[in-house]
């Protein structure tokens, strides 16, 4: 008799054609159960063929290392709101820079950054991404580029905290206008910074899946930090491994801390499994 638990309606197959469901009972007070469940879940999510409706199929299309960080860097930054219209979004911004993302970012000239200044994403809007190409140019001209702001960043205390806190400070080093903070999460405001550190988690991180690219060396996985949104979050309040109730950098240090349990290499692996559970599954 399971003491405390909840009934989960899972997918256990999925095809183009068809969906399997069934029914499990998981035992909320035993992390081992949780566990098992999310290697099971992470093997079915964790998929190159999932690529196709996720954001990170943008920078997936690139292969020179410049281009690949800043488009994951632009399509994390418009990942708010529906994946199908982040995805259109995120494309239509990749025209816009003539798919060459690092050369547009380092040459562009008047007539182009005009072009890309009626792009908008929700509140993300033409100001705020003239403004990013900007500091953008400023952090591969003069600071050696994303993974070197990044690293530096980590490594004063070797913690993804400071790194992001760093990276913050360097992004705004150059004049900019209010409305553009609101698109980058400040982690000494308690943000849970999620698209940062899902950001982080496609540079970062990688395994025989290939949908994580791994290019970054400078900082190691295991230091990672869980991008928690509203599935993960209420996935791991629902099997009782997060007990915060707010989405904000406490929430993401006592996830990450559990994770850190399950695999202390790779704790934020778990991100496919808890992300899928609530996007494909639901959440009771």
């Amino acid at each position: 008799m399971v003491s405390q638990g909840i009934f989960r309606k899972y997918i256990t197959n999925i095809t183009n054609k068809n969906i399997y469901i069934r029914i499990q009972v998981i035992n909320t007070n035993d992390f081992s159960e949780i566990k098992y469940l999310l290697d099971n879940r992470l093997q079915q999510y964790n998929r190159f063929d999932f690529i196709e409706s996720d954001p990170i199929s943008i920078p997936h299309r690139f292969s020179k290392k410049e281009d690949i960080e800043i488009a994951g860097f632009l399509t994390a930054t418009i990942s708010w709101g529906q994946r199908k219209s982040i995805i259109k979004n995120a494309n239509r911004l990749m025209d816009l820079m003539d798919n060459s993302p690092y050369d547009f970012v380092s040459n562009a000239d008047n007539a182009d950054l005009k072009r890309v200044s009626g792009f908008v994403h929700r509140t993300f809007n033409g100001e705020d991404c003239l403004f990013f190409l900007q500091s953008l140019k400023n952090i591969y001209q003069y600071h050696n580029g994303l993974e070197a702001v990044f690293k530096k960043g980590f490594k004063i205390d070797n913690s993804v905290f400071s790194s992001l806190k760093y990276f913050r400070e360097v992004f705004l080093s150059i004049p900019y206008s209010t409305h553009v903070t609101k698109h980058i999460s400040d982690v000494t405001n308690n943000s849970a910074a999620k698209r940062l550190n899902m950001f982080l988690r496609w540079m970062v991180r990688h395994d025989d899946a290939d949908v994580d690219f791994g290019i970054w060396k400078s900082i190691p996985t295991a230091a990672l930090m869980l991008p928690l949104d509203v599935h993960t979050g209420d996935v791991s309040r629902a099997y009782n491994i997060l007990t915060r109730k707010q989405n904000d950098w406490k929430a993401v240090e006592e996830i990450t801390s559990v994770l850190r349990q399950f695999d202390q290499h790779d704790p934020i692996k778990y991100d496919y499994a808890l992300f899928g559970i609530g996007v494909y599954e639901g959440n009771t």
